[in-house]
């Protein structure tokens, strides 16, 4: 009899605090969860309540922002999520992407899933980016997702009219070192290669890559675009770059003897708009350090 006593008055405060947040306009945030890093950084900027992801440790190393609350719980891989854990974290809804469908049917014994493609080849990743970006905000009633959007979007006009009177109109490179003899580069489909298309930079890269990047590329081609402005894009591996900055072929080419290397922070190259305001961010940044030093 007690224990029905507790169950209904526990039963009647959530109704009567459910009652006052809605009066207030302010319902309770659905808890979600993601195995996909693009959408978890989605989520966080725009003031989701994160319960779960997935390589939680890594994700602080290598997309570095947004900041990650101590309270989301650690799903493990990406590869092979813990369901237990998922289960435990009481999500209410799950977002996934494509490249984790297969985990479709597990986890939705758990939770709603619902999908949002970012990287799908032939298709632009900045405005699927833009798309799930406003349909998860729409989901979970967060204004936050169309003030990022179109926050971005300002941002970047703003630095096309800054580097086109900053930058000296050489073409740009973005990489990622995979080893001291071999590159990833950023062509024109993936998130780096659109943010320069979008703030007026032409990619040096012209050939073909697949719907993100091309890896691995021998170091020995960075000799054929002397011209480019060459933008190494962290985490890289410690030996790598200490060899490969080492090197006398790399004191050799023509944009490290002109001084036209250009470093930024950790940035995920699979990110969704948080990454791609980071890395017009520190372009800007970079490129303002070199015109007034």
């Amino acid at each position: 009899m007690g224990k029905a006593l507790l169950t209904r008055r526990t039963f009647l405060a959530a109704a009567a605090a459910l009652v006052a947040g809605a009066a207030r306009g302010q319902l309770p945030q659905p808890r979600v969860a993601t195995l996909d890093w693009a959408l978890l950084e989605t989520l966080l900027a725009i003031g989701a309540d994160v319960v779960a992801a997935t390589e939680l440790r890594q994700f602080r190393q290598v997309a570095v922002m947004p900041e990650v609350p101590d309270t989301v719980a650690d799903l493990g891989l990406r590869g092979t999520p813990n369901l237990e854990v998922l289960r435990f974290a009481r999500p209410d809804l799950i977002f996934n992407s494509n490249f984790y469908s297969w985990a479709d049917p597990l986890m939705s014994r758990i939770a709603t899933v619902e999908s949002h493609a970012i990287y799908m080849p032939g298709r632009n990743p900045y405005v699927l980016a833009e798309q799930a970006t406003l349909a998860i905000g729409e989901r979970l009633s967060l204004p936050a997702s169309g003030r990022l959007v179109e926050g971005l979007t300002s941002k970047l006009d703003r630095y096309k009219s800054r580097f086109a009177a900053l930058h000296d109109g050489r073409p740009v490179l973005p990489i990622n070192l995979g080893d001291a003899r071999h590159y990833r580069v950023f062509g024109s489909d993936s998130m780096f290669g659109e943010v320069l298309q979008r703030v007026g930079l032409a990619n040096a890269w012209t050939g073909a890559t697949s719907y993100s990047a091309t890896a691995p590329i021998g170091i020995e081609t960075l000799a054929s675009m002397p011209e480019a402005w060459i933008i190494l894009i962290p985490p890289h591996p410690q030996d790598a770059s200490e060899a490969l900055t080492g090197s006398a072929f790399w004191k050799a080419l023509p944009a490290v003897r002109e001084n036209r290397i250009l470093t930024t922070v950790s940035i995920n190259p699979y990110g969704a708009l948080p990454a791609a305001s980071r890395f017009a961010d520190y372009l800007a940044e970079g490129f303002s350090r070199v015109r007034n030093g």
